[in-house]
C-alpha cells in the first residue's frame, strides 16, 4: 500500500515530447491501427508513454539505481518491455490527465492519485509471453493538449510549439505490393509557403524521410525510394489542400485542411506512483466498463483491469531492493 508521501514527482521538459513524437514516427507502420475514429488521441498518448519511459530512466541514472533496457527489437515483437529492474522485466503503464480541472486539482492534491484507477488494458497484446513476476509500473502525466482548430489557433498565437501530422491510410502506410513509391508529387494550394516533411519506409523497411520547401500554390517532387508513406508533417498550418500523387502507382492522396493534427504534449509534471507484480495485479483486479469516468484520458471503447493507485507497492522499496540485488549480482 501507498500514500501520498510515496508518489514520486518529476517536472516535464519539452525534450520528452519531442522524444516521443519521433517515436511515433517511426512507429506507425507496425504498430498503428487507424480503423475507426480519429487517430490523434491514441498517437498523443503514445507520445506522452514515450516521454515518461525516458524521464524514468533519466531519475534511475540520475540516482544511480541500476536498470536494463530491453535490446532495441522490431515494433512488432510481441514481448517488448520498457526496462528491467533486479533481474524484473517492467511494463509502464503511464497515463495521460489533460483536461485543465484535473490537472488543476491533481497539482493540488497530488492524494488523489491514491483513489484513481491503476489501469492495464484486459486484452493487450502478449499476455502469452508475460510471466507472473514481471512488474507493472504506473505513472501519471498532467499536460494540456492543443486538439481543437481554436485551441490550436490560440497556442500558435502565443508562441507555443505544435507539431501537425497527417498519418497516410493503410495502402500508402502497408502497401499490398512491396515496390518504389516515386517519383511522387507533391501539390500545395496553400497561399503561403510550407515546409513539408514526409516520413516512411526504404526498401529495407528503414525509416526514410524528406523534407520539402513548397512556395505558394505550387509542386515539388520526391525521388526518394521510398516504398511506404506512412506521415506527412507540416511545420505550419495549410490553408488549403495538399495532393501527393505516386506515379508509379497511380494513386493520388488528399489532405484537407481538417485532415491534420496536432500530437503535441504540453507536458507539466510526471508522477510515478507504484509498482505491482503482474500476479498479483491480475488476481485482485476489477474489469472497469468502457466509457468509465476516470481521472486519466482513455481510450472510450478500451477493456479495462484495474486496482486502485493506493493498492499499489511503495517505489522507494523496490529501488532499495534493486540496489541490493545488484550488490549481490556483482560479488
Amino acid at each position: 500500500m501507498i500514500d501520498s508521501s510515496d508518489l514520486i514527482r518529476i517536472p516535464y521538459t519539452g525534450d520528452l515530447t519531442e522524444a516521443g513524437i519521433a517515436y511515433v514516427l517511426r512507429s506507425l507502420p507496425f504498430t498503428f491501427d487507424r480503423a475507426g475514429g480519429s487517430p490523434y488521441p491514441a498517437l498523443r498518448r503514445t507520445v506522452a508513454h514515450v516521454a515518461v519511459e525516458l524521464a524514468l530512466r533519466r531519475y534511475l541514472s540520475g540516482r544511480g539505481i541500476p536498470f536494463e533496457v530491453q535490446a532495441p527489437t522490431p515494433f512488432t515483437a510481441p514481448d517488448r518491455y520498457d526496462v528491467s529492474l533486479g533481474g524484473h522485466r517492467c511494463d509502464l503503464q503511464c497515463f495521460l490527465v489533460s483536461q485543465r480541472e484535473k490537472i488543476s486539482l491533481l497539482h493540488r492534491e497530488p492524494r488523489v492519485l491514491l483513489s484513481a484507477p491503476a489501469l492495464v488494458a484486459s486484452d493487450g497484446p502478449a499476455d502469452n509471453v508475460r510471466s507472473g513476476h514481471d512488474l507493472y509500473l504506473f505513472a501519471f502525466v498532467t499536460g494540456l493538449i492543443a486538439a481543437s482548430a481554436a485551441a490550436l489557433k490560440k497556442a500558435t498565437e502565443t508562441g507555443q510549439p505544435y507539431y501537425l501530422i497527417h498519418v497516410m491510410d493503410a495502402q500508402w502506410r502497408r502497401p499490398p505490393s512491396w515496390k518504389p513509391l516515386g517519383p511522387l508529387a507533391l501539390t500545395s494550394a496553400s497561399d503561403g509557403e510550407l515546409l513539408i516533411e514526409i516520413s516512411g519506409q526504404g526498401e529495407g523497411r528503414e525509416y526514410l524521410s524528406r523534407i520539402l520547401r513548397l512556395p505558394p500554390k505550387s509542386r515539388a517532387a520526391a525521388d526518394d525510394p521510398f516504398y511506404s508513406l506512412t506521415a506527412v508533417h507540416a511545420a505550419s498550418f495549410p490553408n488549403a489542400h495538399l495532393e501527393i500523387v505516386s506515379a508509379t502507382r497511380n494513386e493520388t492522396h488528399i489532405i484537407r485542411q481538417t485532415e491534420w493534427g496536432n500530437i503535441w504534449v504540453y507536458g507539466m509534471e510526471i508522477y510515478l506512483t507504484g509498482y505491482i507484480s503482474r500476479q498479483a495485479f491480475h488476481q485482485r483486479a476489477r474489469a472497469i466498463v468502457p466509457n468509465s469516468r476516470v481521472l486519466q484520458d482513455v481510450p472510450k471503447n478500451g477493456k479495462s483491469l484495474a486496482v486502485d493507485v493506493s493498492e499499489l507497492n511503495p517505489l522507494g522499496s523496490l529501488f532499495k531492493d534493486v540496489r541490493a540485488w545488484d550488490r549481490n549480482q556483482a560479488r
